[in-house]
């Protein structure tokens, strides 16, 4: 689950452990003598006198940071740590109080799970109160219920799991979504469901469905359209994106629209493709795919003659084969 890999992540990131946290490292800083915000020195605090109220065996919060940022440090964290790693740790330094135990939770506005496997995304998420984007890429989720979204979400990117079904996304959606990413998923149509309009998604910004296997451009744009804030929209990917009319039947329908699979959509193209929108008879649900097959190795060429002696009765032997696309 979602909640079993974060607090694995948690344990290794070790924010209670030197130089993070509390303890004799670093307990003057943070003692009843100090000013209550968050163990930082009181204004005007002479700078001496606080030299004098550490303990010879602590070390400053700027030393303490110094070996989280230094990559000689064998505290410092690996390069392709994400930054919220970083912040987290340099948090548990300046402000310990603030992660410590569940206190955490308050104060994580992101989340970033890659490539661990996750299956479930699970209840625990709503102690996240105030999480704000959560990426679950690369992992092995077939359906999440939106019941365990916090609501203050406005990022959840999917790409790259076993989505195919929208329903239990749709449930209780997180009300203030601004992007939601579905790329390389399972999600086909029909559409009938309609679970793409914004009577669910009333605020949604940015949408990334490439990868999936739509087919039916008419019935999707029906439901796109209804989207008033929809800037950014991704379709590159499925077979819908074959039809000829494809990039200006949606250019046309959905004029609010800023990019189109990573391409901006400018005043000369919107003037090109004018009118298509009212032309739905010009999207034909098919599309032409030419093969041209230029060799093939390690078969016998049916074309090539046999030499035969003169009257021989050896069997003539001939080839042919069939070659298969499947779509």
């Amino acid at each position: 689950s979602v909640s079993a890999v974060f607090q694995e992540h948690l344990r290794r990131l070790a924010l209670q452990d030197f130089p993070c946290g509390l303890g004799s490292w670093n307990k003057s800083c943070f003692d009843a003598r100090r000013s209550p915000r968050r163990g930082q020195p009181r204004l005007g605090a002479d700078p001496a006198g606080e030299e004098e109220a550490m303990g010879l065996d602590e070390e400053s919060p700027e030393a303490l940071m110094e070996l989280l940022r230094d990559q000689r440090s064998p505290w410092a964290l690996p390069p392709d740590c994400s930054p919220q790693d970083q912040h987290l740790r340099e948090m548990a330094v300046l402000a310990p109080k603030l992660v410590c135990g569940s206190n955490v939770f308050q104060v994580l506005r992101s989340l970033r799970i890659v490539g661990k496997g996750v299956e479930e995304v699970d209840e625990g998420l709503l102690q996240l109160q105030q999480l704000e984007e959560l990426i679950l890429s690369a992992n092995q989720i077939s359906r999440i219920t939106s019941a365990n979204l916090p609501r203050t979400l406005k990022v959840l990117e999917l790409c790259c799991n076993a989505v195919a079904d929208l329903q239990d996304l749709c449930a209780q959606p997180p009300p203030e979504l601004q992007h939601l990413g579905l790329g390389y998923n399972r999600l086909c149509s029909p559409l009938r469901d309609k679970y793409l309009t914004a009577a669910f998604w009333p605020n949604l910004v940015s949408l990334d469905l490439s990868f999936n296997s739509f087919t039916d451009l008419l019935g999707l744009v029906s439901q796109l359209s209804s989207l008033q804030k929809l800037r950014v929209l991704v379709l590159q990917g499925n077979p819908l994106a074959l039809i000829p009319t494809y990039r200006g039947f949606l250019v046309d329908s959905l004029p609010k629209l800023s990019i189109l699979d990573d391409i901006h959509i400018g005043p000369d193209e919107r003037h090109q493709f004018r009118g298509l929108a009212r032309q739905p008879e010009l999207v034909r649900s098919e599309a032409r795919v030419v093969v041209s097959v230029g060799e093939i190795k390690g078969v016998p060429d049916p074309r090539a003659l046999q030499q035969l002696e003169a009257d021989s009765e050896a069997p003539v032997i001939t080839y042919s084969y069939c070659v298969t696309y499947e779509f």
